[in-house]
């Protein structure tokens, strides 16, 4: 086992061996905003957790894993509103990915997997592993987490209870913050959403979002602070419970462990090149 998952723990000479090696390296992306008044507003503590929880799997099962350090800021979209939080124009925050990219293809460490923690760095990884697609056929997957996690959600409390305590400061992620980081959660500030009714007298629908006539829906460029001031939107967050977060992780870090083994499988392990 290595003294660390955590490449930034490794010294130069550990760095030298592993990378001679091609191990997979884990790309922890999250985002550092508005989670809900209850919740830690780092949901990249989470992406970062997970990510080490998945190294650790991996290489247990014999396909050595290290995590790079987390980038902290998502993606800017409408979270904008939230004192303190810190976010990156998708301009630069595109440049920042295809610097760390760079980086690592310049020593031939092709096994790139993201573990997102943000929609709003979606499309940036999108766009960013196309291009190494396109001009290096190597296929480097992104592993979004909480959309996943929203989709195993039914299966472990139930569609009902999934529709109740589900949106954004609700669950999949506060369940797992509560089983990460128990400590960061502040139970008094625990409540259901507090949603305008309307805003520019048309029904909110979303974040961005507004219902229109008969079934219609338009994108309007406003942000979180116009629309859902609270920061909880879709559910309930005290519905949310530690015992879900820690299926959640366990299924998350499982599912990971199959992604690392998949990419370590399906790669050529000199050139890096995706075996189709």
């Amino acid at each position: 086992m290595p003294s660390s998952y955590y490449l930034a723990e490794l010294c130069a000479a550990e760095m030298r061996e592993a990378a001679a090696r091609k191990p997979v390296i884990l790309l922890p992306m999250g985002s550092f905003e508005d989670q809900g008044p209850h919740a830690p507003m780092g949901d990249y503590l989470s992406a970062a957790k997970i990510a080490e929880k998945i190294a650790e799997r991996a290489t247990r099962d014999g396909r050595e894993t290290y995590v790079a350090p987390v980038v902290p800021f998502g993606g800017e979209d409408f979270f904008g509103y939230m004192p303190g939080g810190i976010s990156l124009s998708q301009s630069t925050l595109r440049a920042v990915v295809d610097d760390m990219l760079r980086c690592l293809l310049r020593h031939d460490l092709t096994r790139v997997i993201f573990i997102n923690g943000h929609g709003g760095n979606c499309g940036v990884i999108n766009d960013a592993t196309q291009k190494v697609w396109l001009e290096r056929q190597v296929i480097m997957p992104s592993f979004y987490l909480w959309r996943v996690a929203q989709d195993l959600l039914p299966g472990i409390i139930g569609e009902e209870q999934a529709a109740r305590s589900s949106g954004h400061g609700c669950n999949p992620l506060t369940s797992v913050v509560m089983h990460l980081f128990p400590d960061l959660i502040r139970p008094e500030h625990l409540h259901a959403a507090r949603t305008p009714s309307d805003v520019w007298g048309l029904p909110v629908t979303g974040f961005t979002s507004l219902a229109i006539g008969d079934g219609g829906t338009i994108t309007v460029p406003l942000e979180g602070g116009d629309t859902v001031p609270g920061g909880v939107w879709g559910g309930d967050p005290r519905l949310c419970s530690a015992e879900t977060g820690a299926q959640l992780v366990e299924k998350l870090v499982s599912i990971g462990s199959e992604i690392v083994q998949h990419v370590t499988d399906h790669s050529d392990p000199q050139t890096g090149k995706a075996i189709l």
